[in-house]
């Protein structure tokens, strides 16, 4: 992926253009980061606790509606991730014209809804 040169003021003044590295051109906030991370933690006790279930031979109709509030715990950290992208990465692609991030997210916007 080409490096892309980008203005920005620095708090002494002067302006000037560094390459960005990181691969869509924006850091997510430490505050999303963190609510993801929370998400999937709660997502994986679930998913051991359904494990422990399973390991105790509880009964399978109970074992399946946990799987299933598992999975919906999961596609809902999916939609938090997803708005997020769209809020920041993708204003942000659309600003500079960067179709292969909207191309990206059309990808895994298909995978992700499979």
């Amino acid at each position: 992926m080409a490096e892309q040169k980008k203005e920005h003021n620095h708090l002494h003044g002067h302006t000037h253009g560094h390459p960005h590295t990181h691969p869509h051109g924006h850091v997510h906030s430490e505050e999303e980061k963190r609510a993801v991370v929370n998400r999937l933690s709660k997502a994986i006790g679930h998913l051991d606790a359904v494990k422990r279930m399973v390991q105790n031979d509880a009964d399978c109709s109970d074992v399946l509606i946990q799987l299933a509030a598992v999975r919906s715990a999961i596609n809902n950290t999916g939609k938090v991730v997803l708005k997020n992208h769209i809020n920041h990465c993708i204003v942000e692609a659309v600003e500079e014209h960067d179709m292969e991030a909207i191309e990206k997210l059309n990808q895994a916007i298909d995978k992700f809804m499979k």
